[in-house]
């Protein structure tokens, strides 16, 4: 085998290296981007989770009157929050 044909093996069986190297790195960049994916949906669930409870801790204060001044007026916003998306909401179903 001539030193040309040795060089075309060498560069042949690189590329077939690397070829290999890329396609294993696209499964990899794949697998990253449902994990991510995955990852989202678990954090926008927790973080709804948190919300939530946050929502009923205010509920039971509420409730029991241990709620302070600065609880009371953010848990009004709130309220007011919910009253005007109702209306907007409604004011969508009446047109």
């Amino acid at each position: 085998m001539s030193t040309a044909e040795q060089q075309l093996k060498r560069i042949q069986d690189k590329l077939q290296q690397l070829l290999k190297q890329h396609v294993a790195v696209q499964k990899e960049n794949t697998r990253l981007k449902e994990e991510i994916e995955l990852l989202q949906q678990k954090n926008l669930a927790q973080q709804k989770s948190a919300d939530e409870l946050k929502q009923q801790v205010s509920i039971l204060k509420l409730n029991a009157g241990e709620m302070g001044e600065v609880d009371k007026k953010e848990f009004e916003k709130r309220i007011n929050t919910y009253v005007k998306e109702i209306d907007r909401c409604i004011a969508m179903l009446g047109k």
